[in-house]
């Protein structure tokens, strides 16, 4: 930062600053939590030559020291798990209805409010690229980049499908409907990672947005839709007002979802970025959301479950990510465990 030719390019400059203020954070937390620890240690002495009122005071005092470094401990070690090569990444999630018809596409409404609700309460921007709407209700399908510091490797534990049970709203009967939606999360990619798209492979339209706008928005061909032709992979995006601008999202999403698959194919575990999530329907979830005949969500790869459904559904899922990153991120397992508040 002290070199002249540092502000020459500005947007370098600013994603050097983000990167030094991410490392002076993971730091300055170990700092602070060995001052923490060995003010604890003193402590301990004080309570061991201590007598009378004077030792239980002292006693109340570290046990409320000792509660506090659990609670960084549990927080410094959540923060280990996410090694990956793109955790401190950006992260782009999808959201797709599936099996119901207007019963998935107003579940995929409800689980787009649901991230946004996720997304907020830890702090991280969100900036809706595309959302198409339902024919009578909801949703079919949105992108949304989620920013913020380790917002992909906290978000990628939500990929996969997620099933919801309740009295439909559209039933004039009133029965019982599930209906299913997926949910896909990418890494957004920085320029560091080369992914080279020839011309000649790419399809780019464009159109009129569609949905709510200000001046300029819905009046001009500004939305942009990018097919890469040998794989089919579609990408979207209407959110700015300049055609420029929506074609530099739209392309990063591209390279994103592009570098994702090689990395699939590299492995030969394409199920990691299509087949994990497998038919958007019976038998494939990953997550049930039950709201009649009774209150549940429960996660079915690590078994944690909570009756506390409307807090879920306002964003309350870090109990369901830190449970999939302390898991090892299994596929499936038959522990049971309650989380009922």
């Amino acid at each position: 930062m002290g070199a002249p030719t540092f502000w020459g390019n500005n947007e370098r400059a600013q994603k050097h600053i983000a990167r030094l203020n991410g490392l002076k954070r993971a730091i300055g937390g170990l700092l602070e939590f060995n001052k923490k620890l060995a003010d604890a240690e003193v402590m301990v002495e004080l309570v061991a030559a201590a007598t009378g009122k004077e030792k239980e005071s002292y006693g109340r005092e570290l046990d409320q020291t000792v509660a506090a470094l659990v609670a960084d401990v549990d927080r410094i070690e959540l923060q280990s798990f996410l090694s990956g090569q793109f955790d401190h990444n950006n992260a782009i999630l999808s959201i797709q209805a599936g099996a119901g018809g207007t019963e998935s596409c107003d579940w995929a409404d409800m689980l787009f409010r649901m991230y946004n609700r996720w997304a907020e309460r830890r702090g991280f921007g969100v900036e809706v690229q595309d959302v198409l709407a339902g024919d009578q209700a909801g949703i079919t399908k949105a992108t949304v980049l989620v920013k913020g510091e380790n917002a992909y490797g906290y978000a990628k534990a939500e990929r996969g499908v997620h099933r919801l049970v309740r009295i439909s709203p559209f039933d004039a009967n009133k029965r019982r409907h599930t209906s299913f939606a997926a949910v896909d999360v990418i890494a957004e990619i920085n320029e560091d990672i080369a992914i080279e798209i020839p011309e000649n492979d790419i399809r780019v339209d464009v159109y009129r947005s569609s949905g709510k706008g200000g001046q300029g928005v819905n009046t001009t061909d500004s939305a942009v839709r990018i097919t890469h032709l040998p794989t089919g992979i579609v990408v979207v995006c209407q959110n700015e007002r300049s055609q420029l601008k929506n074609r530099a999202s739209a392309m990063s999403v591209l390279k994103a979802r592009l570098y994702e698959k090689r990395l699939d194919e590299q492995r030969s575990e394409m199920e990691r970025f299509y087949g994990e999530k497998g038919e958007i329907g019976w038998g494939s979830q990953i997550r049930s959301y039950v709201l009649q005949p009774y209150q549940m969500v429960k996660d079915l790869r690590t078994g944690l479950s909570t009756s506390d459904t409307q807090g879920v559904l306002d964003g309350d899922l870090d109990r369901f990510i830190y449970a999939w990153l302390r898991a090892g991120q299994p596929r499936h397992r038959n522990k049971d465990i309650q989380m009922d508040e």
